[in-house]
């Protein structure tokens, strides 16, 4: 796979995520020439593919090669070749136990901490590596916690398709003691010691879903994300809505309030400009009585806000005017950290879209891919 453009620079890779194996595409805006490399274990469902930024070549994959069960790969060389983790996320063998069905999310660790990575499960549990990957031992300050089932809602009779999941592990770029979660449906959760102890992060979450729609905990968060400008600043898109967060607040603020009504603020990603605390994207769904989860009205759009949620603005140009019936998984939009920003986003329709202006307008990158589960916009070096 060529990672350069004809002036020797590293071309812009999306590590993309499918239903049935991974795709690299490589690309340059400035020549709107994107190629598609793969597949990638083809027919193995593949839910995370991430860039270690520590080193800028190493490669970790969350997949579920069918009958096979789940596991993680690993490359050391951009993608060329893997080798499967030694120890996979696991819990205990024990009679009666639990067992993980998935990998759901794979988080570099802090920029202190070369090797270490973290892994969110389903069920909902955490896993930490410290040799890049190939080894994964269990948070016990999480995975023993005597309010586990309760935070994740196991065995309570309230279970999202295809199983809970944790994800939208963050870790905060000061301090690599403090780490937020997200379990949908569970709510978002908090340490400063690094796993040893945590607690629930959710007031101000309204879920109409609950028996007490302001309760402790038990929320759908579908995306969490941090600041790298400013760490005490979150945002998040809910099962219910979009919501803010200064963390010296602790209070979580509806700014999906603002959406226009007859789109709503329902959706499962959510990216942040990563040089304007302010400007944020989402792409709302059809959230109504059966939850089609497709686009509002068969017509696809991102609405962005630059205000901090006070508005939001539709950004549709280049996308389907009419009949497309897709929408976007919580870990398949994403930005890239160029000058000129670009913009990212796979669809359960197996496109990959592209914006090269902040979301004024779109491209289509690739057609006919599975259903895309991931989106990581990077550059990789060898």
């Amino acid at each position: 796979m060529d990672t350069y453009n004809r002036n020797g620079e590293h071309l812009i890779t999306l590590l993309v995520g499918t239903r049935k194996g991974a795709f690299l595409i490589s690309g340059s805006p400035e020549e709107n020439s994107w190629v598609v490399n793969g597949p990638i274990f083809l027919g193995a469902a593949v839910n995370h593919l991430v860039l270690d930024p520590r080193d800028g070549k190493t490669l970790l994959m969350a997949a579920h090669p069918g009958h096979l069960g789940p596991t993680i790969y690993r490359s050391t060389d951009a993608g060329k070749t893997w080798l499967e983790a030694s120890t996979p996320p696991a819990f205990p063998k024990v009679e009666g136990g639990e067992s993980v069905r998935y990998t759901m999310w794979l988080q570099p660790g802090h920029a202190s901490e070369p090797g270490v990575w973290y892994a969110g499960t389903c069920p909902p549990a955490l896993f930490r590596s410290a040799d890049g990957g190939d080894t994964w031992q269990s948070v016990a300050g999480f995975n023993e916690h005597p309010m586990r089932k309760e935070w994740a809602a196991l065995g309570q009779g309230f279970e999202i398709p295809n199983g809970n999941v944790m994800h939208s592990i963050q870790i905060d770029p000061r301090d690599a003691r403090h780490m937020y979660f997200g379990i949908s449906p569970g709510g978002v959760f908090e340490t400063t010691d690094q796993g040893q102890t945590w607690q629930p992060l959710n007031k101000g979450i309204v879920s109409y879903f609950l028996p007490d729609p302001e309760a402790e905990f038990g929320h759908d968060p579908h995306a969490l994300r941090i600041h790298p400008l400013n760490p005490d600043l979150l945002y998040m898109q809910t099962h219910t809505g979009i919501y803010r967060m200064h963390r010296e607040e602790a209070h979580w603020v509806h700014i999906g309030k603002a959406m226009p009504e007859e789109v709503g603020d329902i959706g499962f990603p959510i990216v942040l400009h990563p040089r304007d605390v302010d400007s944020a994207w989402v792409f709302p769904m059809d959230g109504t009585d059966i939850w089609p989860r497709t686009s509002p009205g068969g017509k696809p759009a991102v609405y962005r806000t630059r205000d901090g949620g006070v508005s939001w603005s539709r950004q549709d140009l280049g996308f389907p005017r009419e009949h497309g019936y897709f929408t976007v998984k919580r870990q398949a939009m994403t930005s890239d950290q160029e000058r000129s920003l670009g913009l990212y986003l796979g669809t359960t329709g197996g496109q990959v879209w592209g914006s090269f202006d902040e979301g004024q307008s779109w491209k289509k990158l690739a057609d006919y891919l599975p259903e895309v589960y991931s989106l990581e916009a990077v550059r990789l070096t060898r």
